[in-house]
């Protein structure tokens, strides 16, 4: 058995995933916003309820969050939960549980979950999309996950929107300081703040979508815009990393409507006669990363 942790803006998720797959156990709680100290006890009381619940002891415990460790410091980087950048969250974990504990990327769990037993397993190269209230990416390759020099392989959610358009310059101010970044364009917030700029009065992207879908004029111009973007930016990926399988995942994966489209509209700006690039909705929904998190020890490392 192994622990996973997601530790997310909103919730910490925990998951119990026994060697064969199963979910034995998965409880959440509200992470503590903005609360480093209380989210490091939060951690630590989920892994002692996983624990007493399935009594095990001292199981190994993957941790995915919202950023990444710098290898030249040690400490969290590029965390969208900002209280996190700056701390040395991994050496802090493993002060309060012992040498068991390995953190990565959010969006690389879930890159790893989907590549392993998801909707790419048995695929070579997979890029694993997540596109919520922030857009990330991890990179699988032979089933192994793609750190990178930096740490930063897959951060495609803070690269500029690929081919702007005029009216698309300079763009979104992005909290890492720049502006423009695919982040603010495609995540949950960036479409539904795209959408209330042209008259749409919606408070986030459910909504858009749900006014897209009773035919409202300036909802469905909203959606072509994302749906644009995301091609775009897409085949940027496909251009230079040309994998097999690109799983959708966050909570946008679910606009059924993305994957009928957007084959068709990458193709004017992939570098090739042919496509064979699927596009694919993940296979463990919104408990991928977590399970990731768990895999992030190999099966039978108790």
């Amino acid at each position: 058995m192994r622990i996973g942790i997601d530790l997310g803006g909103t919730k910490i998720e925990g998951i119990a995933l026994a060697d064969d797959g199963e979910v034995l156990l998965r409880p959440r709680v509200a992470t503590p916003a903005g609360q480093y100290d209380a989210t490091l006890q939060t951690i630590r009381a989920l892994v002692a309820e996983i624990e007493q619940a399935t009594g095990a002891r001292d199981v190994k415990v993957g941790v995915g969050t919202p950023g990444a460790i710098s290898f030249a410091t040690g400490r969290m980087k590029n965390c969208n939960s900002t209280c996190l950048n700056g701390k040395p969250l991994l050496g802090d974990l493993e002060s309060l549980l012992g040498p068991r504990v390995r953190i990565a990327n959010d969006a690389n769990c879930f890159a790893l979950s989907e590549a392993t037993d998801g909707a790419a397993a048995g695929a070579h190269t997979v890029f694993g999309v997540i596109l919520g209230t922030g857009v990330g990416a991890g990179i699988v390759i032979g089933g192994q996950l793609l750190q990178g020099a930096n740490a930063i392989a897959g951060e495609w959610g803070h690269n500029a929107l690929a081919s702007p358009r005029a009216d698309e310059l300079p763009g979104p101010a992005c909290y890492c300081g720049r502006a423009g970044c695919v982040e603010t364009w495609l995540s949950g917030p960036g479409f539904a703040a795209d959408a209330r700029r042209h008259g749409v009065e919606a408070a986030d992207a459910a909504e858009v979508m749900a006014r897209c879908r009773r035919g409202e004029p300036n909802a469905i111009a909203a959606f072509e815009r994302h749906v644009d973007r995301l091609a775009r930016s897409l085949a940027a990926v496909v251009n230079v990393l040309d994998p097999d399988v690109i799983v959708l995942g966050g909570g946008l994966s679910n606009i059924h409507e993305l994957y009928e489209q957007l084959p068709a509209r990458l193709a004017p700006h992939v570098f090739s006669d042919t496509i064979d690039t699927r596009i694919v909705p993940p296979r463990h929904g919104d408990s991928s990363g977590v399970r990731g998190a768990a895999r992030l020890w190999p099966a039978g490392q108790d």
